[in-house]
């Protein structure tokens, strides 16, 4: 009996797969690329328009200065901020529904930040870090809801990914920048100075130099010389992260949304929900990247050098 069982199971599995590949063939071939290639005309059910992408984004309302990217933004602070709203008007001892598996994030992040950042340093970056992760997480998965970039308002896209406006990146890596610096000064105070400029050793080394000890001072020169080449390295890196933050998320996220503009415009059916998954999934680990990069340079500020 489980034997037969198995062998429908099986066949019941063939017949899913085959009607599926069946129906990526038939979208392609009725595709307006896949007709060119046999030579027969595109089926209007399978003909979709050739993807279009503006580095820029657009002005729905031409009389205002409003883009369609900061309106999903808008709508992924008012998602997140209405879920929360919800889940915890009526919070229980005993959480059920929403509020536990808002509970779930909670504790999730809290775990993870706290683990490499102990429970105190923890506490200062919870706030920024999770706000970050769940801001990026939701323009990502906002904007991948069927049909969200079709709905044009005086020829524009009402909507765009908020993760494809280059200026939304930059405003995080501006935001996570600021936090880290401020937490830097906030565990060490002024002594956090001396992870940019370390002239120390170099006024030592000349010191000894004017007092006639150059042998002594000739050495500690090159060291001094080494430290305050170093702390210019720092302040550079320190600014780099702002550029770096910026352009992985924009590249990723657009290059992601292009893949699949071309993935529907190539095969209409099927297929393209695969790259959905994917997306899916990606706006998920870039969360992560940005606000776990984020807790990384956090945790380095607060520590103190050895």
């Amino acid at each position: 009996m489980s034997e037969k069982r198995h062998r429908v199971n099986f066949l019941k599995i063939m017949v899913l797969a085959i009607a599926i590949f069946a129906m990526i063939i038939i979208s392609f071939i009725g595709s307006e690329v896949g007709s060119g290639i046999i030579g027969s005309k595109p089926i209007s059910l399978f003909n979709v328009e050739a993807p279009k992408y503006h580095p820029a984004p657009e002005k729905p309302f031409h009389h205002l200065p409003i883009t369609n990217t900061m309106i999903t933004a808008w709508i992924s602070i008012a998602v997140l901020g209405g879920l929360f709203f919800i889940g915890t008007r009526n919070m229980k001892i005993v959480p059920t529904g929403l509020q536990n598996f808002l509970e779930l994030i909670v504790e999730a992040a809290a775990n993870f930040i706290e683990d490499p950042a102990g429970e105190k340093h923890g506490r200062w970056f919870f706030p920024v870090c999770t706000t970050i992760f769940l801001f990026v997480v939701a323009n990502a998965w906002v904007s991948l809801i069927p049909g969200f970039e079709t709905i044009r308002i005086n020829g524009e896209p009402l909507f765009r990914s908020a993760n494809t406006d280059l200026n939304i990146p930059a405003a995080l890596a501006v935001v996570s920048f600021c936090y880290v610096e401020y937490w830097g000064f906030k565990a060490r105070g002024v002594s956090y100075l001396k992870t940019f400029f370390q002239f120390g050793p170099l006024w030592q080394a000349l010191k000894l130099i004017f007092t006639g000890n150059i042998k002594a001072g000739a050495g500690g020169l090159l060291h001094g010389s080494v430290l305050v080449f170093a702390g210019v390295l720092e302040i550079l890196s320190h600014l780099m992260r702002m550029v770096s933050f910026t352009f992985r998320l924009f590249g990723n996220m657009t290059a992601g949304m292009i893949l699949v503009m071309i993935m529907i415009f190539l095969v209409p059916w099927v297929l393209p929900s695969l790259f959905y998954g994917m997306e899916a999934f990606f706006g998920f680990v870039q969360a992560m990247i940005f606000g776990g990069l984020t807790l990384g340079f956090a945790c380095a500020a607060v520590m103190e050098e050895e």
